[in-house]
């Protein structure tokens, strides 16, 4: 349940001029409509309308979703209409069914249009995951926020509009919410790694010896000793565009962090499948480090394309090391990222 507390007096006023940004793009490029049928610009006038350019693995975007939510679930009866236009980043996210997952697993119930060809998000000329835009009820936008946190700005921006729209009694508290797993802000003070990805195409910091090995199978080894922020292969692997897939059984991948959190993009190959893993921090089980999608033995499963959160450690945060063991083959890795 979300509470709620009170804008500091002044605070209101500094958010309320809003200059006009442009007209509020076309949603006509989506590939499909999911919670709703297509909105047309008809549907959408004399409302205020909250686009939110997303891809269900990102974590910076699953970080902004409780908002979101409470932002929609407060302001629908007052006029505002949320839509989340989902634009893939990878190719299992193109998928519709797994995007219809997401929205069960995320209990996500405003409009989502789906944006397979990338049209929407050149319609508004979009270069981020996740983006925020604001329009008024004349359909022009007022308001834009890339990225995380701003929350209370953005919330006052959603006042101002419906109280432009006559929307009547709109109240002036801010929702708080309290999110929980993958949705917790990232720890930023302690956070010395960045997303990494783990097809050849985009990959850094990869120190197998020989390097890439771009979409051919190739036996990987891992050195004895990783610096910070490298990463390494250990098995039979092919390396594609974006992702790494395993072929045969023992398969490990290594990584040398520092952070609270550590996320794995990753799903079984075959959909519908089960492949199992071990995580092991500094060559032990994580016990009371362990992340929500493994136990404190650090055992897990991927039975989806998603992020997975393996990490999430307690106490001080230093240079650590993460093994995530597969014993059967079947696993597609995407990208590391770290909160």
């Amino acid at each position: 349940m979300a509470a709620h507390w009170r804008v500091p007096a002044g605070l209101h006023a500094a958010a309320a001029r809003l200059p006009a940004e442009g007209e509020l793009p076309s949603l006509a490029g989506a590939t499909g409509w999911l919670n709703s049928p297509p909105l047309r610009p008809a549907d959408l006038r004399g409302k205020v309308v909250l686009v939110d350019f997303w891809t269900y693995t990102c974590i910076n975007w699953l970080r902004t979703l409780p908002y979101l939510q409470a932002w929609a679930a407060k302001y629908a009866s007052q006029g505002l209409v949320v839509i989340g236009v989902h634009t893939p980043e990878f190719p299992f996210e193109h998928n519709p069914d797994n995007v219809r997952w997401a929205l069960r697993d995320m209990g996500i119930g405003y409009p989502v249009a789906t944006d397979n060809n990338y049209a929407v998000w050149g319609a508004f000329d979009n270069h981020y995951w996740p983006a925020l835009y604001l329009a008024g009820p004349d359909s022009t936008i007022r308001y834009h926020h890339f990225g995380e946190e701003a929350y209370p700005r953005t919330e006052m921006a959603i006042q101002q509009l419906l109280a432009e729209a006559g929307a009547a009694d709109v109240s002036m508290e801010l929702v708080s919410v309290h999110p929980g797993g993958l949705a917790v802000a990232a720890d930023w003070d302690t956070l010395r790694s960045p997303e990494n990805y783990l097809g050849y195409e985009r990959t850094e910091n990869l120190v197998s010896p020989g390097g890439p090995v771009p979409g051919a199978a190739h036996r990987y080894t891992a050195p004895s000793r990783l610096l910070l922020n490298e990463w390494a292969l250990a098995g039979d692997w092919t390396l594609a565009e974006q992702a790494a897939a395993l072929n045969a059984a023992g398969g490990q991948i290594i990584c040398r962090f520092r952070a609270r959190d550590v996320n794995l993009v990753m799903g079984p190959a075959q959909p519908g499948s089960g492949v199992p893993f071990r995580v092991t921090l500094d060559g032990q089980p994580p016990g009371t480090a362990h992340g929500i999608d493994v136990d404190q033995a650090g055992a897990g499963t991927a039975r989806q394309q998603r992020l997975y959160q393996l990490i999430r450690q307690h106490g001080p945060i230093t240079d650590r090391t993460i093994e995530i063991t597969f014993p059967d083959p079947g696993i597609q890795g995407f990208a590391f990222t770290f909160g």
